[in-house]
């Protein structure tokens, strides 16, 4: 049925009272036009019962409005009057107007990942998986709320087969197109309100080769599969509004066969005694803290799980005994780290770690939130500091936007460069001028916005944005650069920022200008004057 509101009563200038109805329609798409196209609003005139499409806007108002006027001969006061009626109309007819949101959020390393028009609260991902044949039966379930007046809305999605998709509870009209899932609800979803998206598919999920970056989302295993989505793959195994701005909770219902383990972000919420029923189990997580979808993770085999606690937290760790050579550290070093971290970087932000060791092949470890995952194991105990780090810088303090991927890979190589140096090993400012001394293509390339095919070049991200921090704490001294690191963490956790929010809070904290410094070392293909 339309949805009806009232718009104005215009008494004041001797008219009718006008109202709006509003027909959302599933079918927009497939229209002539319809991929952009508004829902077409009607102004009626209730005293005339004559009704006119809202494409004729203002015009169609002040036509009826000149009769008015020519009736009551055209005085000042109704002319006045009629002005405000425009304004009011118009206004009132721009809230009635529903628009699909945006096919992607503007990244420019990424321009069609994520979504406008919405603001994703929390997922729930619900997953059968069949390690015979590598498919999983699954429903994510969306609660998010409309930040427009929404006639249809995208998800990024590249995964298995769609087999129902409802919002609030009825069916939904879709179509895939790429990357993008485009949604058509039934009504309409006016801005402010929540609504609920509910998608259910099947199939085994592929990994997204990306050709400049790598192989990222859902990676099978030989007894299992373990996702590592960084930086667009998350769309690789579930719907999802896939880009760093858009943080939410998550909830995971994991069912395998009997003795497979099943590890994710966050925390178990059936720990003990799991019912078996046809031969499965059903594991549950639960991530209780802000995420961006690249960083949710399930992790499926045979492990060997170890648990306890630090910094106040539980600390799980597992590893597939196939790397268990590299891993068997992994639970202790994981607990020696964060202790570190805690007392440098400020209170730990989420409520568990650990970390997983599986045998992936994609040739990198990754930050996945609360419970990074090393390929292989891990290679070193500073790899394990690395991807501890990134808890701070780069999870709890987010991204706006990929081109500042300096942000997480600079602080967390520093933190690498700070263990050595309060360990017995060589000092920050030693490792510096190692690297200082290089020539030709190291600098090469601009720190602070690399391109998207470098934007993991580790020469100019990792050591150079490394590079970049020592240079600052050289510049601010000891005292004011840690208190930065403390204070950048606090002020922005389970948020998103920019190279110029560190910019004028390091400016704020020591009372200097400091773009040059940051001009010099981030957006200039050249070495750096000392």
């Amino acid at each position: 049925m339309p949805r009806r509101s009232p718009l104005a009563a215009l008494t004041a200038a001797g008219l009718t009272l006008l109202t709006t109805a509003v027909t959302p329609t599933a079918a927009l798409a497939d229209t002539p036009g319809g991929d952009d196209a508004p829902l077409t609003v009607t102004l009626q005139d209730a005293g005339s019962g004559d009704a006119r499409p809202a494409d004729a806007g203002a015009a169609g108002l002040e036509a009826g409005t000149r009769r008015t006027a020519s009736r009551e001969r055209g005085t000042a006061a109704l002319a006045a009057a009629r002005r405000t009626t425009l304004r009011d109309a118009s206004r009132t007819e721009s809230k009635d107007t529903f628009t699909p949101g945006s096919a992607g959020l503007g990244d420019p390393y990424f321009p069609l990942a994520g979504n406008g028009g919405y603001d994703v609260g929390h997922y729930d991902i619900a997953l059968r998986f069949d390690p015979r044949t590598h498919r999983i039966a699954a429903t994510t379930t969306i609660k998010a709320t409309a930040t427009k007046n929404l006639s249809r809305f995208d998800l990024d999605y590249s995964g298995p087969a769609i087999t129902n998709l409802e919002v609030n509870g009825k069916r939904a009209s879709y179509r895939r197109k790429g990357q993008e899932l485009v949604v058509t609800p039934k009504e309409g979803l006016p801005s402010g309100a929540a609504f609920t998206v509910e998608v259910s598919y099947a199939g085994a999920p592929k990994a997204i080769n990306d050709k400049a970056l790598g192989l990222e989302g859902w990676i099978n295993t030989k007894d299992g599969a373990t996702v590592v989505s960084e930086p667009d793959g998350a769309r690789s195994w579930f719907p999802a509004n896939d880009n760093p701005q858009d943080k939410a909770t998550f909830s995971f219902r994991v069912s395998v066969p009997v003795g497979l383990t099943v590890l994710a972000n966050g925390e178990p919420k059936n720990p003990g005694i799991v019912p078996v029923r046809n031969g499965y189990t059903t594991v549950r997580w639960e991530m209780s803290q802000p995420m961006a979808t690249y960083l949710a993770m399930v992790a499926i085999g045979k492990f060997k799980v170890t648990e306890g606690a630090v910094a106040g937290v539980p600390n799980i760790t597992a590893y597939d005994p196939a790397v268990a050579k590299k891993s068997k550290y992994l639970h202790r070093t994981t607990a020696k780290a964060i202790a570190w971290e805690s007392k440098v970087f400020g209170g730990y932000p989420f409520s568990s770690t650990g970390g997983i060791g599986d045998k992936l092949d994609v040739g990198y470890a990754l930050e996945t939130q609360g419970r990074p995952v090393y390929d292989g194991g891990p290679s070193e105990d500073l790899e394990i500091v690395h991807e501890l780090a990134h808890q701070w810088f780069g999870d709890s303090v987010g991204l706006r936007s990929w081109k500042d991927i300096w942000l997480n890979e600079g602080f967390a190589t520093y933190a690498e460069w700070l263990y050595q140096e309060q360990h017995g090993g060589p000092s920050a400012q030693s490792i510096f001028d190692k690297h200082y001394k290089q020539k030709g293509s190291f600098w090469d390339e601009k720190t602070g916005n690399p391109g998207r095919a470098d934007m993991f070049d580790w020469e100019a991200i990792y050591l150079r944005g490394g590079m970049t921090l020592h240079a600052l704490r050289k510049k601010i001294g000891d005292d004011t650069f840690f208190t930065l690191l403390k204070t950048w963490t606090e002020d922005n956790k389970y948020g998103t920022v920019t190279t110029r929010d560190f910019v004028d809070l390091a400016e704020k904290l020591s009372g200097q200008d400091l773009d040059p410094l940051f001009d010099a070392w981030l957006y200039k293909a050249a070495k750096p004057k000392l």
